[in-house]
């Protein structure tokens, strides 16, 4: 009987890690045609909708992804997907503010992961498999293929996915001609696009947009075209 249970387990595991780096590989060229997120947004009655059109980096305004790295993760072109120093810098933090909002780490990487091939709750076991999924993107695909899906299935507002979406939605033009200033908006409410606004941006999402501008100027890409 315990033969024939691991016997189970093995072939499920086997399986799941042909499916996979199946489905990461294929990714490379293929675009994710919708996420989980995405789903279970659509059938939020809050929410209700689903907005998305993809674009290929040359689509969008090169001070996109200079902005959303600027804001959300300067070391993106340097890591392996993983940054380390802030990882143990929010740990100490977290650690010392216990009760408060726990203060996160994630890398663009591990947030494309996440959104492409999991679910948003908190556990120890879906930060185990963003780990692994992470690891496999950068294995499997460049910097830029992460930048492209990462700025095509974000979400950017409610219902709202992507930087063709969120620009079309927040200012009423193609993401191609976003200026400096709305792609730092659109990169200051990344992290809680549900509670902010990028065309009607709160005192603090106007300080984050100045700050986010400033630094700009300090990142230097190399495998990002800009």
């Amino acid at each position: 009987m315990l033969k024939k249970a691991l016997r189970i387990v093995g072939i499920i595991a086997v399986a799941f890690f042909l499916l996979s780096i199946g489905t990461t590989i294929i990714y490379r060229w293929i675009n994710p045609p919708v996420t989980l997120l995405m789903i279970s947004r659509y059938f939020d009655p809050e929410v209700g909708k689903l907005e998305k059109e993809w674009k290929s980096l040359d689509e969008i305004s090169p001070k996109l992804p200079l902005a959303v790295i600027t804001s959300e993760d300067q070391k993106f072109e340097d890591h392996f997907g993983f940054d380390l120093e802030a990882i143990e810098k929010a740990a100490d933090y977290n650690a010392k503010h216990k009760g408060k909002p726990v203060k996160g780490a994630s890398t663009i990487s591990q947030q494309t992961a996440k959104n492409v091939f999991l679910w948003q709750s908190r556990s120890w076991f879906r930060k185990g498999l963003e780990v692994y999924f992470t690891f496999l993107i950068e294995v499997c695909w460049s910097k830029e293929r992460i930048m492209e899906v990462y700025l095509n299935v974000i979400e950017m507002g409610p219902g709202i996915y992507g930087a063709e979406a969120a620009s079309q939605y927040y200012f009423h033009k193609p993401a191609i001609k976003l200026s400096k200033g709305e792609a730092a908006l659109i990169a200051a409410i990344l992290p809680n696009p549900l509670k902010w606004s990028a065309s009607k941006p709160s005192p603090y999402i106007r300080r984050k947009k100045v700050w986010i501008m400033t630094h700009m100027k300090y990142i230097e890409l190399k495998e990002i075209n800009q």
